[in-house]
């Protein structure tokens, strides 16, 4: 990973080289480098179908924003030295056991030097025994009815990721029921159960939150279960908006 890390810098330095005209040192000097984001996608239990479009997703949105996605199923990267290289650790729909206990720690290290997370679905369906994490993604699946349109009461429209939305956003997806749910998080969004079949945390259901947590900043949303959902452009303006908080640029 680190030569692969390298590899990626020196790509996206000379990209951005290149889309000036000849510029003098001086301005070369200034040229920004894309911010890198790894992104895992370890799976132990179901792995979702809808991994590999979120991924292209993922990839799309940091050529058009400024920052590089890095994928990984490796829990060996989750160490202090590679940990070092990145600005924000997505967990793209992982699920059940990932990480080992030294793994574990070199990520509440990176956290508590003030690393970034960003959970996308069936990261809530991640690690039961490690109630730090519980924490950090901030409540764990417990069931989901089958795929439907459901209303979602967008209550926070002041958060970069939910500025392009309306109150209300019908969306179809997987929805999660949440138990040990954190809080202490900021929700932004939230389902409306009397909308679809199958909601069992009543009036209070939240979908998507962010929080500061333990030195870093932590953003889950629920939704991202299927292939159709990364090509909706409010679902895509939902992901960047979460990451540019998660990166600290809004």
């Amino acid at each position: 990973m680190k030569t692969l890390v390298l590899s990626f810098l020196a790509i996206g330095f000379a990209l951005q080289i290149s889309a000036q005209d000849a510029p003098n040192p001086e301005e070369a000097q200034n040229v920004k480098m894309p911010e890198l984001v790894l992104v895992f996608t370890k799976t132990t239990g179901y792995r979702h179908a809808s991994i590999e479009k979120g991924m292209k997703t993922l990839r799309e949105l940091g050529r058009k924003n400024g920052f590089v996605a890095l994928q990984t199923d490796s829990g060996t990267d989750f160490n202090p030295q590679n940990l070092g290289n990145y600005r924000l650790v997505v967990f793209l729909s992982t699920t059940e056991e990932v990480l080992d206990d030294a793994q574990q720690k070199a990520f509440e290290g990176y956290i508590k030097n003030g690393g970034s997370y960003l959970g996308i679905h069936a990261a809530a369906d991640t690690e039961y025994d490690w109630p730090w994490y519980g924490k950090l993604v901030g409540g764990y699946f417990e069931s989901h009815p089958e795929q439907q349109e459901a209303k979602i009461d967008v209550v926070d429209t002041s958060h970069p990721s939910t500025t392009h939305l309306k109150d209300v956003w019908m969306h179809f997806d997987e929805w999660y029921n949440f138990k040990q749910l954190n809080p202490d998080v900021s929700v932004l969004m939230r389902l409306d159960e009397t909308s679809y079949k199958g909601g069992k945390n009543g009036t209070n259901h939240p979908i998507a939150w962010y929080h500061e947590y333990d030195g870093g900043r932590a953003f889950y949303t629920g939704l991202g279960h299927t292939d159709a959902a990364y090509d909706d452009p409010d679902f895509r303006q939902h992901l960047l908006g979460a990451i540019e908080w998660c990166l600290k640029r809004k």
